[in-house]
C-alpha cells in the first residue's frame, strides 16, 4: 500500500531528527549571555586558548567566539559550532535580526577579583563573540545581552587539517576544519614504523606524542565529540617537516 505524502514527510522528519541526535546535536535552546571583544576587523580573535592561527586562513573568518570556563571544558570543546540569537532584551536585541553560527576558538578567562561584570566566571554559560557577530544581533552599545544558544552541526569545506609542531622528539598536533560536531576527543597516531600510539590532550585542540617520527608517513584515528571515529591513512608523507599543515581526504 502506497504511503501518504504526509506520512512520507514525517518518516523523513523523524529519521532526520535520529540522525541529528545520533550526531551529538543538541536541538535544546540554553540561556545565556553574551558581550564582544575585538573590533570589525577581528585582529583580536585570532590566535588565543585553542590553538587555532590565522582563523580567516583556517575557515573560520569571523564566525568565532570566545566560551567561559563553563562551556570551554579545558579546550575539549574547541571547534564545536553554536547558534544563537539575542532574546528578551527590546532595546539592543536587533529586531528580526537571524540567529547567529559560530565556532568555539577561544577561551574567555574568569576575573576573580572583580565583583561585577563577571560574566566569564564560573558557572555562568556566556559567549565572548567577535564584534561582526555581536553586532549581527545586537547593538554594539549594548555591551552584554541576554541570548540564547544550542550546539549546531558544523559545516566545513574539505578535510580534516593536522598542522605539526614541535621538535624531534615531541610532535604537536593541531587537528582543524572538523565538520558535524567540530571538536575532537581523542587522537591517536601510527607512524610507518609503529603501532598505534594515543597521544595526550595538550591545550585547545593541540594534541601530542613524545616520541621520533621524523622520516615515517603518519596516520591519525581522530574521534569527536559524538563518538564518530574516523581514520586518516598515511595523510602525512614520510618527508614531512614541523609548520606543515596536511588535509585529510574525508571529514565527518
Amino acid at each position: 500500500m502506497a504511503m501518504s505524502p504526509s506520512l512520507v514527510s514525517l518518516l523523513f522528519f523523524m529519521l532526520l531528527l535520529v540522525q541529528v541526535m545520533s550526531g551529538g546535536i543538541d536541538l535544546t535552546w540554553y540561556d545565556a549571555r553574551a558581550t564582544f571583544y575585538g573590533d570589525a576587523a577581528g585582529g583580536e580573535t585570532m590566535q588565543g586558548a585553542c590553538g587555532y592561527g590565522d582563523l580567516f586562513k583556517q575557515g573560520y573568518g569571523l564566525e568565532t567566539t570566545a566560551l567561559s570556563t563553563a562551556l570551554f571544558n579545558n579546550g575539549f570543546t574547541c571547534g564545536a559550532c553554536f547558534q544563537i540569537m539575542c532574546v528578551n532584551d527590546p532595546q539592543w536585541c536587533i529586531k528580526g535580526a537571524a540567529p547567529i553560527k559560530v565556532t568555539a576558538t577561544n577561551f574567555c578567562p574568569p576575573d576573580y577579583s572583580k565583583t561585577t561584570d563577571i560574566w566569564c566566571n564560573p558557572p555562568q554559560k556566556h559567549f565572548d563573540l567577535s564584534y561582526k557577530m555581536f553586532t549581527s544581533i545586537a547593538y554594539y552599545k549594548a555591551g552584554v545581552i541576554p541570548v540564547k544558544y544550542r550546539r549546531v552541526p558544523c559545516v566545513k569545506s574539505g578535510g580534516v587539517r593536522f598542522e605539526l609542531k614541535g621538535n624531534p622528539y615531541f610532535l604537536m598536533v593541531l587537528v582543524y576544519n572538523v565538520a558535524n560536531a567540530g571538536d575532537v576527543s581523542n587522537v591517536s597516531i601510527r607512524g610507518s614504523k609503529t603501532g598505534w600510539i594515543t597521544m595526550s590532550h595538550n591545550w585547545g585542540q593541540n594534541w601530542d606524542a613524545k616520541m621520533n617520527f621524523l622520516g615515517q608517513s603518519l596516520s591519525f584515528l581522530v574521534t569527536t565529540s559524538d563518538g564518530k571515529t574516523l581514520n586518516f591513512p598515511l595523510v602525512v608523507p614520510s618527508n614531512w617537516q614541523f609548520g606543515q599543515t596536511y588535509e585529510g581526504k574525508q571529514n565527518f
